[in-house]
């Protein structure tokens, strides 16, 4: 790209708006405004200097601040859609069937297509860490764009400027004087007195106060660039984990997210509270609800794998230490937390059968079927066995002539036995439920129920969060840079001796303009310096001025 080479002779590079040396307009649109664009100091920004290879064409795509907004939009929206169902660490599921069948059981097609589209896991899918992937992008390449070219104009602006650029500013004044000099040495102590950093040459004052406020907004995306940065650490292995475990009583399970390590569900243990300790407070809700938890925790033995031992064998296991977790009274060990956060009662463990003959209602024993690891095939003895030819652990009646089963979880079930007894060698077919039984043909041999055993579940949360101070640091310096931008404001004065003996007052700040031109009144009431007028209240500011000055 062609440089530009200004009147006073100095060289800028392509796309400068201002001369980097005097201030003079250099396109054809910033002679023709009234008002000179001061964002970046008419600096050239590389989005809109180099537009030539696919690099320029990635960068200007992300510079700019309508595809950041887009980004920001879409991470909104999904996040939103991300809080209509509850995400699957607050389900009580294990397996991505047990997930499936949750959300179609409660939302119908909408929990479906919800699971599908991986909502249900939203915050930990790879699209959505695209997402913030894109907007860390935008945000670091929109600062870059836009930082380097407004430091480098504010570490080298001159003194001195082009009346050009001094007319084209918001506060412009300019006018004869009795006493020039006078005027110019009283200008720079009043200006030094109200704490501006002045800067005096070649007849001209440059008065500037709270550069630092420029930085504030890029403080600000600092700060959200190192909060995003530890968000997508989540995704690495070892740094977060935030997983659900549902584990029934005496059941030894591994810990999700904690590889290595296992944990027995000993005992679930629920306190609820009585009329008689729990006082006025909760007797009107107890006559409410009937019942209300005092605490309930999980008494459990924390286990590694053995040294020795292979990957998935859980015999080896080497014991670590017992615990009670009790709600925000988590089991600690190796970085992780393990939190007590819900429980189901009185889930269905098995249920006891017994093979009777329906004529003599004789019986030919019993067997128990695990609803959790049901056996194929249980021998009563005496020839006589049961064959599961199949289990529903959620019966949810008949489609197309075959019975299903609404999740894994044994909430209902029911079962189809195969009857073999030493009259019967064939084998007689029977399907059982709760309260319900249906034969194909007319059995010699009944499956009876004899009793159930239950047992209580607990709901846990393992969490471990290596990325907690790198999200602080980043809160902490977002923070910083909006207290930076939003109680501070660069300001700057420019007072100027002309050719013809007159005074030229011009200023700028980014924010705040009463303030300022309470402090430029200061300076022109003390200096005898001219009338300012202010282009965006011109006619209230002028009037007043005037009748001050008359």
């Amino acid at each position: 790209m062609s440089e530009i080479k200004c009147q006073c002779g100095h060289t800028n590079p392509f796309g400068t708006v201002l001369c980097e040396k005097c201030g003079r307009p250099q396109t054809e649109e910033a002679k023709e405004s009234t008002l000179v664009d001061m964002r970046y100091e008419g600096s050239a920004r590389r989005s809109q200097t180099y537009n030539k290879s696919i690099i320029d064409r990635i960068w200007n795509f992300f510079s700019s601040v309508k595809i950041g907004i887009s980004i920001i939009v879409a991470v909104l929206t999904t996040s939103a859609i991300g809080t209509m169902f509850p995400q699957k660490m607050y389900v009580a599921a294990q397996t991505d069937a047990e997930y499936l069948a949750y959300y179609e059981r409660l939302y119908g097609f909408a929990g479906t297509l919800y699971y599908k589209l991986g909502f249900y896991d939203m915050y930990s899918s790879w699209w959505f860490k695209i997402l913030i992937g894109m907007l860390c992008t935008s945000i670091i390449i929109a600062s870059i764009d836009r930082v380097i070219p407004l430091y480098k104009s504010l570490k080298l602006q001159r003194t001195k400027r082009h009346p050009s650029f001094m007319k084209r500013q918001r506060v412009y004044g300019a006018g004869k004087v009795s006493d020039v000099e006078d005027s110019f040495v009283k200008a720079e102590k009043k200006l030094k007195e109200l704490k501006y950093k002045v800067k005096v040459e070649d007849g001209a004052i440059l008065a500037e106060k709270n550069r630092f406020a420029r930085w504030g907004p890029y403080v600000n995306h600092t700060g959200l660039i190192i909060f995003f940065f530890g968000i997508l650490l989540h995704g690495i292995p070892g740094f977060y984990v935030d997983e659900a475990m549902w584990l029934r009583e005496g059941e030894t399970r591994s810990i999700p997210g904690a590889p290595g390590y296992y944990l027995k569900n000993n005992k679930f243990i629920l306190e609820n509270y009585t009329k008689e300790d729990a006082g006025e407070v909760f007797e009107t809700a107890l006559d409410r609800v009937g019942m209300i938890a005092k605490n309930y925790q999980t008494d459990v033995s924390l286990y590694k794998k053995d040294k020795d031992g292979l990957p998935g064998q859980s015999e080896k296991l080497e014991f670590q230490k017992d615990y009670s977790i009790i709600v925000n009274k988590p089991l600690t060990f190796d970085g992780y937390s393990v939190f007590q956060m819900d429980y189901r009662l009185d889930e269905l463990s098995a249920m006891t059968f017994q093979l009777t003959e329906k004529s003599t209602e004789k019986s030919l024993g019993e067997f128990t079927v695990d609803l959790v690891t049901p056996e194929r095939v249980y021998d009563l003895g005496n020839g006589a066995t049961v064959e599961l030819k199949n289990y529903f652990p959620d019966y949810n009646g008949v489609e197309d002539g075959v019975p299903v089963s609404k999740s894994p979880i044994p909430n209902n079930p029911a079962f189809i036995f195969k009857m073999i007894t030493p009259a019967k060698t064939d084998g007689e077919m029977s399907f059982v439920a709760i309260r319900q039984t249906l034969e194909t043909e007319v059995n010699e041999y009944k499956v009876n129920f004899v009793s159930a055993e239950t047992r209580d579940i607990s709901g846990l949360t393992i969490r471990k969060d290596k990325t907690l101070y790198i999200l602080i640091l980043g809160g902490i310096i977002f923070m910083i840079g909006v207290t930076q931008g939003a109680y501070w404001n660069h300001r700057r004065i420019w007072v100027q001796k002309s050719e013809d003996d007159e005074m030229l007052i011009a200023a700028h700040t980014n924010k705040n303009w009463f303030y300022l031109k309470k402090e430029i009144d200061i300076v022109k009431d003390y200096a005898n310096l001219p009338i300012y007028e202010d282009r965006e209240d011109s006619d209230s500011q002028l009037d007043d001025q005037e009748g001050d000055f008359k």
